[in-house]
Formats: C-alpha cells, sequence, structure tokens
C-alpha cells in the first residue's frame, strides 16, 4: 500500500503541475498585425473587381467568424475541464491524509493486540479464574473485531477512492490537453483568414478602401431594406424586461469598442463575448459562442422579438447579434472594425433567442 500511496501522491501533483501549464494564459491572442499599405498604383480597381473583393473579404471574415466560435468553444471547455482537475487534485490530496489517519488507527488496533497478547478467547477461558471476566472480555473482543473489520473496509474504500480519483484525473487531462489542441487548430484558422483578408485590403489604394467600405454598407442597407419592406417590423412591438434592459443598456455603451476575435471586454469583443457579457451584466449567465446561444436557449418568432432577445445570423450561427428595437440592432462586426448599431435585417437572419429568466413570448 506504499508503493499505492507513492503513486497517488504523485498523480495529485502531476495534476496540478498539468493544470498550472494547460491553463497557463501561454501566448498572447492578439489580431496579427496588418500589413503596410504598399504605394498606390497608377490605376484605380474596377467597381466589378471592387464588389467581388468586398465578397471574398465576406467569405473570409465569416470563415474567421466560425473558426472564433471554435476557438471559444474550446477555451470554454477547457476551463471547465481545468476546475474539474483541480477538484480532483484536491480530492486526491484529502484522500491521502484520511487514509494515512486510518493506517495509523489500524496499526494502533494492531498494536494494541498484540499487547494483549493476541490469544483466542478459549485460551483467556482456562486462564481465567473468573467465568464473567472471560464472558465481559469476549465480548470487548468481538466489539473489537468488529471495529477493525470495520476499520479495514473504511481503508479499502479509501483506496479505490484515490484510485478511481487518478484515473478521472488521468481522463480529464487527457480531454484538456486535446481541448487545447482544438483550440491552437482554431487559433491558426482564425489568423490564416485575417491574415488573407488584410492581405487583400491591404492592396487597395485608399480611395479604393473609401469605396469597398461604401460597398459594404450599401450591401448592408440593400438587405435592410429587403427586410423591412416585407413588413416584418409592423408586427414587431415587444416590450424589452427589466433584465433586457440592463442587458441593452450595456452592449450599447460598448459601442466603438475594437472588434478582437475571443475577447470578452471590456475593452474589445468578439460578437458572442458582447452578448454573453451583456447578458452576465444584467444577472443572466448564457452560454459563451453563438452556436451555442442558439442551440440552447429559447427560441422566438421574429415577430414576437423584443429588445435584449438575441439575433443569430447565417445558417451555421455563426454571428450574433443583439435586437435593441425599432428594427436595429448592436453588435461587435468583425476584426478592424468597432462595436456599431446597425440595421436588424442587414444580414441573412437564422433566428431569435431569448436569454431572460423568464422568457415569456412577450
Amino acid at each position: 500500500m506504499g508503493t499505492g500511496k507513492r503513486g497517488l501522491i504523485a498523480t495529485a501533483v502531476a495534476v496540478v503541475c498539468a493544470v498550472t501549464v494547460l491553463a497557463a494564459p501561454g501566448t498572447a491572442f492578439a489580431n496579427p498585425t496588418p500589413s503596410p499599405t504598399p504605394s498606390a498604383g497608377p490605376v484605380l480597381t474596377p467597381a466589378k473587381d471592387l464588389e467581388a473583393v468586398r465578397k471574398k473579404l465576406d467569405k473570409l471574415y465569416r470563415a474567421a467568424g466560425r473558426a472564433t466560435d471554435e476557438y471559444n468553444a474550446a477555451e470554454e471547455k477547457a476551463d471547465k475541464q481545468s476546475a474539474e482537475v483541480v477538484e480532483l487534485a484536491k480530492k486526491i490530496v484529502k484522500g491521502q491524509d484520511k487514509l494515512r489517519k486510518l493506517k495509523a488507527r489500524a496499526g494502533a488496533a494492531a498494536a494494541a493486540q498484540y499487547r494483549g497478547g493476541g490469544l483466542p478467547p478459549e485460551a483467556h477461558l482456562v486462564l481465567s479464574d473468573d467465568p464473567r471476566d472471560f464472558l465481559d472480555g469476549a465480548g470487548r473482543v468481538r466489539e473489537g473485531h468488529h471495529a477493525t473489520k470495520g476499520l479495514l473496509g473504511e481503508l479499502t474504500r479509501t483506496q479505490e477512492d484515490l484510485e478511481q480519483y487518478a484515473k478521472d484525473a488521468s481522463a480529464q487531462l487527457k480531454k484538456l490537453e486535446a481541448g487545447r489542441k482544438a483550440k491552437a487548430a482554431a487559433q491558426k484558422k482564425i489568423e490564416k483568414q485575417i491574415a488573407q483578408a488584410e492581405k487583400l485590403e491591404s492592396a487597395l489604394r485608399k480611395e479604393e478602401q473609401e469605396r469597398l467600405a461604401q460597398l459594404e454598407k450599401e450591401a448592408a442597407n440593400k438587405a435592410q431594406t429587403a427586410w423591412l419592406d416585407s413588413g416584418v417590423l409592423d408586427e414587431i412591438d415587444g416590450k424589452a424586461s427589466e433584465q433586457g434592459k440592463k442587458a441593452v443598456r450595456y452592449a450599447t455603451a460598448q459601442i466603438g469598442k475594437p472588434y478582437q476575435w475571443g475577447a470578452e471586454g471590456p475593452e474589445t469583443y468578439d460578437c458572442s463575448g458582447l452578448t454573453s457579457q451583456a447578458w452576465i451584466s444584467a444577472g443572466r449567465g448564457i452560454p459563451r459562442t453563438s452556436q451555442e446561444q442558439w442551440k440552447r436557449l429559447r427560441h422566438i418568432d421574429i415577430q414576437n422579438m423584443r429588445p435584449g432577445d438575441l439575433i443569430i445570423y447565417f445558417g451555421d450561427a455563426s454571428h450574433v447579434a443583439m435586437y435593441i428595437g425599432d428594427g436595429a440592432m448592436v453588435h461587435a462586426p468583425r476584426p478592424g472594425r468597432t462595436v456599431t448599431i446597425a440595421g436588424a435585417g442587414s444580414m441573412p437572419i437564422l433566428g431569435v433567442v431569448r436569454p431572460d429568466a423568464d422568457a415569456g413570448a412577450n
């Protein structure tokens, strides 16, 4: 049992060390630095080519958005697994202390039996002058046997618990390592997509970049106009709950702050970082990623939408914004942009979810 004890202590130490390594901040995940703008060329890019650039950029940033969701999900899992490993490590250390005390008690019981001569009850009867003394002693012996049996049982159970804790800790460490790799892979995807987009944009002259930004606005306005022309806003008249009002106040107070993938504030945000923190500020914890927000929060019909509800965009639920009323939403759009107000219908809507604790229809 000494070998088992040393092994379990080593496991506890390894668990704590592994958690420290895997949970450490490590590499700082900052947005890649944009490439310097090259010298202006002699000819401006034709409008049709700029539109193609806009669509390409939209594709790249959407891919980065999907990867950001993967990164955020991996980070959320890693945080949870780290906490579980730490708790298991604490249980192992606590169990080791209990096992040490139980062994000390068992040793004391064995020593006491040895001092009593270790004679069987029949021998004590032969040596006893008074049978009543023997009967009293026999009763104590039976009690001692029961106590010893119980002590041995507790020792066995404690040892089994420690072995199970060690197995669980080992399994959690494997999951934690897998999550770390998933996070690193998602980071590479994000950086690759953003680097390609920034390279594409940096190749444009200042006038072309300004025209590109205008094309983005025109595309968003066109989508918003089509959404409003559908008459959907005529049916949306829900009033915000008290929690919803608090969430909206928080989100709109972040307007102007830069987008940064993986960020949850207070200085920078990604899309789901903004919405999740806004609702946390309102006293309601919600999933971290847009995809999990779509999966786990209550779905609401668009005509029942009210301020504070979250609008999920695109078929893969890769973007999220907060509805603030009057057909508008606030969101953290993409790298290179800041938290801003935009038309709720400026992107393809997948659906609406409601984070309120009281998630009634209206």
